[in-house]
């Protein structure tokens, strides 16, 4: 059991927690449902945080057995029934990174046993069943935290700063640009790979809501738009060259209170590169690579500046959070803007296959390319457009809004591909530029 995920190096946090506290006593039990696959991320971070005295690993529960050599000789209880397992540990954490329509039964199933969660992104397939969780673990009164590792990078509450602080000038928009590649195999790994629904039940494993959805969740961050609420209108462009059910290439473009947001990705891509997101402002703009915590400010009358920061563990918060207090980061109310992208790509009409002429295999990596579509990305990214709007000849224009909340325009960007497409090449990383 697991899910496909962006995987974050494993890096230590600068805060250090004491191992006693007047609330709890560490290390912490805990169980991970879904060892495998990004799972083996999970179970390595584990054993960091186990070395610190902070947790400690006392079940997996996985439908066969990790051996001897996948335990790094650790003895743990093992079982296929989650919560007769979280019953028999005692565990007081559970991790679960288990394949997305499974979440949130099992979150709902450790909420019921008193255990607290770290539940993998997307936390749900459909706004309905996010609802259903976010409601039941409230209900139970155990904390869950949602697994967007880009969310505890310290850049993010700086670069927040930097907005608020008017360094930029007036924040005219967010995009987010995601350029990866991933092979025929990717697809293969797992039967709901790839796919929108299976066997009736909602997936959705789409680029955006998937592999790349860290790009959309803090591209919202940065707008200041977390909350369901945030969000009025959403618009999609759902395409895929691969022979899958779901996306692997596409836009979304999101209407909030506060500005635009548009994300743009692609598994298929030509050059495969770090994703970013990028705040657009009246006299700068600032780029975050969000797997990297790195971040360029650009803005008029200052060179450029470029910051490294560092980041918290999502893991190492929420026990932080349970035994001393700290600020919980990702709380499921914190990514009901995402969810609300998430149920608007699963109502959108099924995404379109681009013609054959518009992709490539490259047989040597045995995967598909879409020729021209790293610098649509970015320039999606660069404009607030989506790919319709970019003159992208294998786009079919987008609908009208589809509008969450209230009445919302829409306002078309009108630049051809190739102005957008060159802009966009030229100013990512170099220079300022305002949408």
């Amino acid at each position: 059991m697991s899910t496909s995920a962006e995987e974050f190096p494993l890096r230590t946090p600068a805060k250090e927690f004491p191992l006693r506290t007047p609330t709890g006593e560490l290390p912490l039990p805990v169980v991970l449902a879904g060892a495998r696959g990004h799972g083996r991320w999970h179970l390595e971070n584990i054993r960091r945080l186990q070395d610190k005295g902070l947790v400690r690993l006392v079940g997996v529960c996985e439908l066969t057995p990790l051996d001897a050599e996948e335990l790094n000789g650790q003895t743990v209880e093992q079982s296929p029934d989650f919560g007769a397992l979280l019953d028999s540990t005692g565990a007081a954490i559970a991790v679960i990174c288990t394949p997305i329509p499974t979440h949130t039964d099992l979150a709902l199933i450790a909420a019921d046993k008193g255990v607290h969660l770290l539940l993998e992104k997307p936390p749900a397939p459909s706004y309905a069943e996010f609802r259903r969780m976010a409601d039941g673990v409230a209900a139970a009164g155990v904390v869950c935290q949602i697994g967007f590792q880009s969310l505890g990078s310290h850049a993010v509450p700086a670069i927040r700063k930097l907005i608020a602080q008017g360094v930029i000038g007036q924040v005219a928009g967010v995009g987010g640009a995601g350029a990866w590649a991933r092979d025929e195999a990717y697809y293969r790994r797992a039967p709901w790979a790839g796919r929108r629904r299976l066997n009736g039940v909602d997936v959705i494993d789409g680029a955006l809501t998937n592999p790349l959805a860290h790009a959309v969740a803090t591209a919202l961050a940065l707008n200041g738009s977390t909350r369901a609420e945030d969000v009025t209108a959403i618009e999609t462009e759902l395409l895929h060259a691969n022979d899958i059910e779901s996306d692997d290439t596409s836009c979304v473009r999101i209407t909030t209170p506060r500005g635009r947001v548009t994300v743009a990705a692609t598994l298929c891509a030509e050059r495969p590169d770090e994703p970013y997101v990028l705040v657009h402002g009246g006299s700068g703009r600032i780029t975050f690579w969000y797997k990297q915590d790195r971040v360029l400010v650009q803005r008029s009358g200052h060179g450029p500046e470029e910051i490294e920061y560092g980041r918290t563990d999502l893991l190492e918060n929420l026990v932080a959070h349970l035994t001393e207090g700290a600020e919980l980061l990702v709380a499921p109310d914190a990514t009901g803007a995402f969810m609300k992208v998430v149920e608007a790509i699963r109502q959108a009409p099924d995404p379109l296959a681009l013609p054959a002429d518009a992709w490539e295999l490259l047989p040597e990596e045995n995967r598909r390319v879409v020729p021209g579509i790293d610098g649509l990305v970015a320039a999606a990214a660069d404009t607030l457009a989506l790919y319709s709007e970019l003159g992208a000849p294998w786009a079919q224009p987008h609908q009208a809004p589809n509008d969450v909340r209230s009445d919302v325009p829409n306002k078309a960007v009108s630049k051809s591909t190739n102005e957008a497409v060159n802009e966009a090449a030229n100013k990512v990383g170099s220079e300022v530029s305002t949408p």
